[in-house]
């Protein structure tokens, strides 16, 4: 009787272990492998299209493109940018300031203000600071080549003022920038 109790019970373990691992079989599904997959190229196709678009016009974390460019006079660019947190002026930022200086002695009667802008990332303090810093950067290279400090006024906004609203690496690099802009 004994034995016929612990075989009972034996039998009744082994089939609850038998019924859950059951259970937790996972049950394959038989799937169009085509339909879900054309979508997921595509989108990853697209992905990498942005990728290499946003590539493009970023060295570094520096904006190298031009859609968010607007000129001051003809074939001399009104803007500069800058790597995140910093206010040294890049390769680029030199030869788009040297331009604005050789049209500026030649133009001496026309007054500017240099913008300085940042990011949407740190403080309020902290942003004016550094667009301040960054102005004061495009204005000292200016009068490096020959333009008076009398007709350059500096202001910075900031991440006050953004040409891209956006909240992403491309649009950080559009908003680190100083802005030369014809006064009168």
């Amino acid at each position: 009787m004994r034995l016929n109790k612990i075989f009972k019970n034996t039998l009744i373990v082994i089939s609850a272990g038998i019924i859950l691992t059951a259970c937790a079989t996972k049950k394959e599904v038989a799937v169009d492998k085509e339909t879900p997959a054309a979508p997921k190229e595509e989108t990853k196709k697209e992905e990498v299209t942005k990728i290499e678009k946003i590539a493009g016009q970023m060295q570094g974390d520096v904006y190298v493109g031009t859609d968010s460019v607007k000129y001051l006079a003809d074939g001399v660019a009104d803007r500069v940018f800058f790597a995140t947190n910093e206010s040294i002026l890049t390769t680029a930022s030199r030869e788009t300031l040297r331009a604005q200086a050789a049209w500026l002695r030649e133009n001496s009667n026309i007054t500017v203000v240099l913008e300085g802008h940042a990011d949407e990332r740190g403080t309020r303090e902290y942003n004016l600071a550094l667009g301040e810093r960054r102005a004061n950067a495009a204005k000292d290279y200016l009068m490096t080549y020959g333009v008076s400090s009398d007709r350059i006024t500096v202001i910075s906004y900031g991440k006050e003022r953004p040409v891209d609203s956006g909240s992403n690496p491309l649009a950080w690099s559009k908003n680190r920038r100083s802005v030369t802009v014809k006064a009168n």
